[in-house]
Order: structure tokens, then C-alpha cells, then sequence
């Protein structure tokens, strides 16, 4: 069909829009910061504590603090030279100015202001003020403290002289925006980590935080820097040997930072930062990294006959199981993916960490025989678990069980094959399992039921777990394969909803699901494919057949007081003598013991209808912390585990104990 010219309205300059100073920041915020929601907000703390970081990085500054005010905003400080104040030649403003108001903007263009920083495009500081109601710049430097406010980055005054200084140093007071960002409430833990991480990753460095709403506080210093990060990280797991591989060595005019420890865990983590930024979707430090672990590892074995002359080489899976490592480059132009950093690009990097691991690896290796013996070791076992797996898996595929083209018998599928449009439902017992499946919307709901508790995978390879029936019939129904066949565009759901009893039991299925996913299908939790489904705790009858549904104690009150009210309120008399169930107007109210209490229509209408249904999406927001609790509650350290619960006890709602 040929195209036609339809008639408008005039098009002319007059439509061309111009945003001029800080006016893009506003209009599009998740351009600069991701996104409006809690990790934008966020963002904008990181923002300016990363240039303090980088002042400590420079060598200038030993202290970073961060203050979260009573009344809403972030105070970051530190004792690094202090921003300019002097006119900037191109600019006519103070050089303050110029950084806080002037998009790509900054110390860090060369000029000699940084050789390494976090810092790429140079719109931190400009962002963070353009999104902030107001915002306070105080510079130590020259014997004096200069002052200067801004409001929605507009800057209320010229820079002042307000008094005397016998030190050095920035501090920056902002407001986010609460007209911009969807929460402005600040969380305290998001800060402890992320100064954690950058205390690790900038050895010297003293950082705090001090939350003024809560009276909490914590501070952070490590002399051994990333060497004490990689000891964190092993937390509660079984090291093949305490000592700690480190080397840190120039290149050019770049830094290469490695340290590495083995555990007898199945589960690879390897940290990758450049210039302090955190990088999880990796790059080429990564890439040089793996290659020269791979090269290294296999030449020992081979000249030391660890491997003998007709066994194939280790691959770098094999070499990689049960490592923990943190890589940290620092360079002075780093080429990142996208404003959010989450990969690195510069080639020359590549070469760099692979001939620094080349080097002092092999060196290591040769000079620490029984700890090179033992890693070895590690490696040659999982070599041969994976060939055991590899026969497992070609095993199970020529059955058919792992063919998509085969669904599992237990699963009663939904006639949509739209993923976009399609839930899967894995259901606890074949009771629930059967209501479920006469409940259910027919069209986009898909029911698994899984027969018992299935297994622990946090210690089990890859062969067991393609023994276990309840684990194949869930990979087969999900469609995204397993291990080196996973691809997460077979996924035939855009739901996974583990819906399970509200007891101690359901919740005991529902952490071993997750443990699967987050060890074998991360990229599935990552996708925010995974919920859980919130049944009702409580059934209230009232008289006429009506049915008030509670998820809780609290909600189980709320809704009769509620009741009891709107009685008074029609005028109908309530006696304090009778009971509170009377007095609500209610003939008896059920506890749910489980989902197969319900009958078809009850499940559907409190826990499957879209309408009213209480879904709570599964997110990983901090991978360390999520590792560390899966190592603790899923492995085979019973006092880690036994430690836990204690510390934890006193939370325990006592009413809802099955004992």
C-alpha cells in the first residue's frame, strides 16, 4: 500500500523543544538515574559519595560520612581537597557551580583533576541537585568555609565566605524530590552496604553512617581491602585452604587488583569493579580473568601430572567451581556500557589482568604446592561431576523428560502461549493441586502440583538433581532448560507463582524452590518472573452467607472492628458483654491450616483471581546477602543455621508457631 500524506498543522521551529541547563534531568530522571522508584532514589546518594570515594582513591581524603537526616535529607561528607570555588574561565561561575548546575561537567575529563574515578559522563553532582527540593554546598579550603544553597538546582545565591576553616574537605545536604521520585523514604541497610562495599574496595579508608531517625550508626575500615571482601564473602563456608591468592600490580598507567579463595561449595562468585563501580553484567577484566585462571591451572596440573597425558583439559567451569574472587581495575578513561556501568569495555584490559594472573598465579601455584594441589583437586572433581551431570542430563533429554515438546503429566497447562499472558502455578500437594485446577482461569493459569518437599539443591550437583521427579517435571514445564542448555527466551510463563500453604511447612517448600532458582535459574529471579502467592490465614462468616477474607492477625482484627463499627454506625445495638465475634455480626470464623482446606471457588476467589489476589515478587537486591543466607539456612553447617534461628527468635510472631 503506497503511503499518502496526511494534511497537518503547521511544523515548524516553533515545536522544536530545547531543555536547557538541568531541564532534561527533570523531564526524563530515568535517563540519568534508571529510575525513579527506591533504586533511583538511591542512586543519588551514590552519586555524591562516589566523588568523594574517588578523592580517596586520588590519595586525598581518608573519611567519608554519611548522615541521614531527621528531617529527610542525606548529608555526605569528606576531607578531600574541596571543590574548586575559584571562577571557571569557560563558565563564568565558581567552579561549585559549574559541577552542580552544568550537565557533563567535572573533575574528571583529564586536566589532571582525577587519573582514576567512578565518574564517567560527569552528571552526578549536576543530577542529584536538579532532582533535589534543596540542596546545601559547603567547601573547606583556602582557611575558609564557602557556602552557597540551591533549590531544584537553581542556585539561591552566589557562593559566600561563612567562616574560617583549619581543614579541607566538601559536604554536600540534598532533598530528593518528592514530586519526582515515587518514595523518598531513605533506607539505612541499602547505605550500611554500599559503604561497606566501598571500604573493602579502597584499602585506608574509614566510612560511616549515621541514621538520625533511628539513632543507628555503623563504620567500616579495612587495612587488607579487597583480600578481607573475598574473607566476607566465605562467611560461614568450608575453605579449601585460609590463605587468601592476592596480587595488585600497575600496568601502564592502570591498577589490577585480584584476590581469590576456594570453597568446598558448588557455586562460583566472582566480583568484578572498575574504578570502585560494580560491574555484574562483567566485561573484559572478567574475560582476561577467567582466561589466565583457565591457562594457569591447567599448565600446573599438566606439568605436576595432576592430569594425566590422555584426560582432556579442565574447562573453565570445572576451574571456576567453589571460587570466590574480587577483581578490582583502576584506570583512567574507563569505557562503560550505559550510564548505569553494569559492564566494561576497554580492550587493553583484557590483556592487563591476564598478564598480571599469568604472572603471580602461576608463581603462586609454585610457591604454595599443597594449596595448588588441593585446588587442582577441587577442579579434577568437578570435572568429573560435570561428565556424571553431562551423562544425567543426555540421559533424561533422550527420554524426552527436558523436552519442551513433552510437558510433564501433572501439569495442567493454559491454552495461552503467550508467555506475556501465561501463569504458571506450582502448587503445594495434590489436593490443593486439584482445586487449583478446577478454580483456575483456564486460558492464562497453568497448575504444577509438586508431590512433597523437593530436594535441597544448595548441596546437590546437577546428575542428583536430574534424578528427582519434582525438579525435571518443573524444568520441562518452565521451558528455559537447565545448565548449558538454559536460555531464558524459552520461558513460557511470565509468571512463576510458588504457592504454597501458610505454615511452617509451606514456607520450608517455598525457600527450597527459591534456593533452585536462585542457584540454577538466577536469570529467571532477575527477570522479576518469580512470586509467591499470599493465601488467607482467616475465613470470618457473617450472616447471609458473606465471607471476609484476613492475611493476617492484624487483618483479622481490622476487619472486625471495622464490622463493628459500621454496626454501631446503622444504629444496631452492641453489648460489651458479648463476645467480639458477636458483636461484629459474625457466626464463626476458620483458620486455614492449608490451601487444601479450600474448595475451588474459595482459592480462586482469595488466592488466584488477579483482582484480589496478594502476590509478593521475588527480587534479589543484594546478591551477597541473598548467597550468605542460602549458605546459612540450606547448607550443611548446622550451628550457622541453629545461630540464625536464635538471633532471630524474638521476632517470631508466637501465634502463628506450629508447634
Amino acid at each position: 500500500m503506497a503511503a499518502t500524506k496526511q494534511k497537518t498543522e503547521s511544523y515548524d521551529s516553533s515545536q522544536i523543544q530545547v531543555l536547557e541547563g538541568l531541564e532534561p534531568v527533570r523531564k526524563r530522571p530515568g535517563m540519568y538515574i534508571g529510575s525513579t522508584g527506591y533504586d533511583g532514589v538511591h542512586h543519588l546518594i551514590k552519586e555524591i559519595a562516589d566523588n568523594c570515594i574517588d578523592e580517596a582513591i586520588a590519595g586525598f581524603a581518608t573519611k567519608v560520612e554519611v548522615v541521614m537526616l531527621a528531617d529527610g535529607g542525606v548529608k555526605v561528607t569528606d576531607d578531600g581537597r574541596g571543590i574548586p570555588v575559584d571562577k571557571h574561565t569557560k563558565t563564568g561561575k565558581s567552579a561549585l557551580e559549574t559541577v552542580l548546575t552544568v550537565l557533563h561537567a567535572g573533575g574528571k575529563f583529564g586536566g589532571g583533576g582525577y587519573k582514576v574515578s567512578s565518574g564517567l559522563h560527569g552528571v552526578g553532582s549536576s543530577v542529584v541537585n536538579a532532582l533535589s527540593t534543596k540542596l546545601i554546598a559547603e567547601v573547606s579550603r583556602d582557611g575558609k568555609l564557602y557556602r552557597q544553597e540551591y533549590a531544584i538546582g537553581v542556585p539561591q545565591s552566589d557562593i559566600k565566605v561563612v567562616g574560617k576553616s583549619t581543614h579541607t574537605g566538601t559536604t554536600i545536604t540534598f532533598y530528593p524530590d518528592a514530586s519526582i521520585f515515587e518514595t523518598v523514604k531513605l533506607d539505612y541497610k541499602w547505605v550500611v552496604d554500599y559503604l561497606r562495599h566501598q571500604a573493602y574496595l579502597t584499602k585506608g579508608i574509614y566510612v560511616s553512617v549515621v541514621d538520625e531517625r533511628t539513632n543507628e550508626r555503623k563504620a567500616f575500615y579495612f587495612e587488607g581491602g579487597i583480600k578481607a571482601y573475598v574473607k566476607h564473602l566465605n562467611i560461614g563456608k568450608e575453605v579449601v585452604s585460609d590463605d587468601i591468592f592476592y596480587v595488585e600490580r600497575a600496568v601502564e598507567d592502570c591498577m589490577v587488583e585480584v584476590a581469590i579463595q576456594y570453597n568446598d561449595g558448588y557455586v562460583e562468585m566472582v566480583k568484578a569493579f572498575a574504578n570502585n563501580v560494580f560491574n555484574p553484567d562483567g566485561g573484559t577484566h572478567i574475560a582476561g580473568f577467567r582466561a589466565a585462571m583457565t591457562r594457569v591451572i591447567n599448565d600446573y596440573a599438566r606439568k605436576n601430572s595432576l592430569l594425566k597425558e590422555k584426560e582432556e583439559n579442565l574447562t573453565g567451569e570445572d576451574i571456576r567451581e567453589g571460587l570466590t574472587a574480587v577483581i578490582l581495575v583502576k584506570m583512567p578513561d574507563p569505557q562503560f556500557e550505559g550510564q548505569t556501568k553494569n559492564k566494561l569495555g576497554n580492550p587493553e584490559m583484557r590483556r592487563y589482568v591476564e598478564q598480571v594472573m599469568n604472572e603471580y598465579l602461576a608463581y603462586y601455584l609454585e610457591e604454595n604446592p599443597a594449596i595448588a594441589r588441593k585446588m587442582v583437586g577441587k577442579a579434577l572433581l568437578a570435572a568429573r561431576a560435570r561428565k556424571a551431570a553431562r551423562a544425567a542430563r543426555d540421559n533424561v533429554i533422550r527420554k524426552g523428560a527436558l523436552d519442551g515438546m513433552s510437558l510433564p503429566g501433572k501439569l495442567a497447562d493454559c491454552s495461552s502461549k503467550d508467555p506475556k499472558n501465561s501463569e504458571l502455578y506450582i502448587v503445594e500437594g495434590d489436593s490443593a493441586g486439584g482445586s487449583a485446577k478446577s478454580g483456575r482461569d483456564s486460558k492464562t493459569q497453568a497448575i504444577l502440583p509438586l508431590r512433597g518437599k523437593v530436594l535441597n539443591v544448595e548441596r546437590a550437583r546437577l546428575d542428583r538433581m536430574l534424578n528427582n521427579n519434582e525438579i525435571v517435571s518443573l524444568i520441562k514445564a518452565m521451558g528455559v532448560g537447565i545448565d548449558e542448555q538454559f536460555d531464558i527466551n524459552g520461558l513460557r510463563y511470565g509468571r512463576i507463582i510458588i504457592m504454597t500453604d501458610a505454615d511452617v511447612d509451606g514456607s520450608h517448600i517455598s525457600t527450597l524452590l527459591m534456593t533452585f532458582f536462585f542457584r540454577y535459574m538466577k536469570e529467571v529471579v532477575d527477570g522479576g518472573h518469580i512470586y509467591l502467592a499470599k493465601p488467607p490465614l482467616f475465613l470470618l462468616k457473617g450472616a447471609g452467607n458473606k465471607r471476609f477474607y484476613a492475611y493476617s492477625d492484624a487483618e483479622r482484627d481490622s476487619i472486625m472492628n471495622r464490622l463493628i463499627e459500621d454496626r454501631a454506625a446503622r444504629g444496631t445495638k452492641i453489648n460489651d458483654s458479648d463476645s467480639p465475634l458477636k458483636q461484629a455480626g459474625l457466626t464463626d470464623i476458620q483458620r486455614y491450616k492449608g490451601l487444601g482446606e479450600m474448595d475451588a471457588e474459595q482459592l480462586w476467589e482469595t488466592t488466584m483471581n488477579p483482582e484480589n489476589r496478594v502476590l509478593i515478587q521475588v527480587r534479589v537486591e543484594d546478591a551477597e546477602a541473598a548467597d550468605a543466607i542460602f549458605t546459612k539456612l540450606m547448607g550443611d553447617e548446622v550451628s550457622l543455621r541453629k545461630a540464625f534461628i536464635q538471633t532471630r527468635a524474638k521476632f517470631a510472631n508466637t501465634e502463628d508457631l506450629d508447634i
